[in-house]
């Protein structure tokens, strides 16, 4: 009778283990059952980047402090014939508020960056939806108009859920990036280059910084070695799903 109940027992365990594999093994995109398992349950996760077979990439720009090199990254980006997303932050729009009138009239596609780019997981639900409503309103302001819109780029790159709902209610898609030039950090034009064409694909969001030391370098060199591969660069708006998709744990969003 003791040798049964030890098989039994040792029979149970395994057959628990088999269906625990395979309920892992589920691909149900952000909400898997993996993530149940390992106690993060239903845990958002923003866009980093979007599985596609078009050689389409998008680049885009953080805009919160200076503006001398604005302009110039749009004629290069006009030069090559490509579009392009610009994030700003609330107080840069209304500091420069010419630059966002003519970033908006060129055709790029802007996003918010929040108003004053504090990091928003360690703000209230009622703050960070202030912060995005408030951001979007000094944008429309500076245009003129309503610009609408559509994307949302947390500062720091730090996110939560609390974050990507507040951002979701208000009808915005939280976008991160898989490829980062490290421009911020005032590293050359040869370097910002190298990091971004090492690591771009098919699908790739592209992280760069308005006012970085050597952008204005790196830009012409990174877009024309982009066109030579066969990519189109395009805003990050040209490349997202905004309907029946779902995020990978990667942040890899596929259509659905």
């Amino acid at each position: 009778m003791k040798f049964l109940v030890i098989k039994r027992t040792v029979i149970w365990s395994a057959f628990m283990f088999i269906v625990l594999c395979a309920v892992l093994a589920i691909p149900l995109g952000e909400n898997s059952m993996s993530a149940v398992f390992f106690g993060d349950n239903l845990r958002k996760i923003p866009v980093y980047n979007v599985d596609t077979t078009e050689k389409k990439v998008a680049i885009s720009f953080d805009a919160a402090w200076g503006a001398d090199k604005t302009e110039q990254i749009m004629e290069i980006l006009d030069e090559y014939d490509v579009n392009a997303t610009f994030f700003l932050v609330g107080f840069w729009a209304e500091k420069y508020p010419d630059l966002v009138k003519k970033i908006h009239e060129n055709g790029y596609e802007i996003g918010t960056h929040s108003n004053t780019h504090p990091d928003l997981t360690k703000l209230s639900n009622e703050q960070i939806r202030l912060e995005l409503t408030t951001s979007i309103e000094a944008i429309n302001t500076a245009v003129g108009s309503d610009v609408g819109v559509k994307l949302f780029r947390a500062p720091y790159g730090a996110y939560n859920n609390s974050v990507i709902e507040a951002a979701e209610d208000l009808g915005l898609q939280t976008i991160q990036w898989n490829v980062d030039s490290l421009d911020w950090k005032g590293i050359s034009g040869a370097e910002i280059t190298e990091r971004i064409m090492t690591r771009v694909s098919a699908g790739s969001i592209i992280l760069c910084h308005n006012n970085s030391d050597h952008i204005l370098d790196a830009l012409p060199v990174v877009l024309d070695r982009l066109k030579m591969q066969g990519y189109t660069v395009c805003s990050i708006g040209e490349i997202v799903y905004t309907e029946n998709y779902t995020i990978d744990r990667a942040g890899v969003q596929h259509s659905a």
